[in-house]
């Protein structure tokens, strides 16, 4: 077996017995291969040893249309995020909310709307915690896909316009996109609460669907 990975018998068998060893992306994928590894056996030896498959796919660009479909049949504001935060789907009632973002004619993408439209930064209430929060759980998506060249674009082009967006990703906080109570200053409802639930796609997690259930509601 360590003939067939390209590795030294003591490092392999230091491997086998638990010890200490720093294994290589390259090790890994050539020791997954040698023991013809599944898919789901693959992505989860490199999940144990904390490494990046070198070999993971790129993500889909292409949605399934049941996950566009989605935000349509639930009766609450809901949108579909890709791997760039940018909204692939949504229905009437995240239109209604997000004025300047998913009504209309506009970017989509969620992070610009939140640092560089002045109608994201009116309609979020408490606009500076929510900028910090939401930069620290787009770093814990960006870790899986740091090489993606979309998202470098995305990271350089807000760091170069928008200097909240350039001194909260330099503190690198990293958080997960736990939902909870969320609070907006509408310009036609008023102040409205809502509390978010983000459900990820299991087979790319890069996908999100994004639910928002007003906090009165039965």
């Amino acid at each position: 077996m360590a003939e067939a990975c390209g590795v030294s018998t003591t490092w392999y068998t230091w491997l086998e017995q638990g010890r200490d060893v720093s294994a290589s992306p390259q090790a890994l994928a050539r020791l997954a291969e040698a023991l013809h590894l599944a898919a789901a056996e693959r992505a989860y030896l490199f999940e144990l040893a904390g490494r990046r498959d070198p070999a993971a796919p790129e993500p889909d660009r292409e949605l399934p249309r049941h996950v566009l479909a989605l935000p349509h049949h639930l009766a609450i504001p809901a949108y579909v995020l890709d791997h760039t935060w940018t909204a692939r789907a949504w229905n009437a009632g995240a239109a209604r909310l997000f004025l300047g973002w998913l009504d209309g004619d506009h970017d989509r993408n969620l992070l610009r709307y939140v640092f560089l439209s002045p109608l994201g930064r009116r309609l979020i209430d408490d606009w500076e915690e929510r900028g910090r929060r939401v930069v620290a759980e787009f770093r814990a998506d960006y870790s899986r896909r740091f090489t993606d060249p979309a998202l470098a674009a995305l990271i350089g082009q807000l760091t170069a316009q928008s200097p909240s967006f350039r001194q909260y990703w330099q503190e690198q906080a990293v958080l997960r996109r736990e939902g909870g109570e969320r609070r907006f200053n509408h310009p036609v409802d008023g102040p409205c609460r809502f509390l978010q639930s983000t459900f990820v796609l299991a087979s790319n997690l890069g996908i999100k669907l994004v639910t928002l259930a007003p906090e009165n509601a039965g």
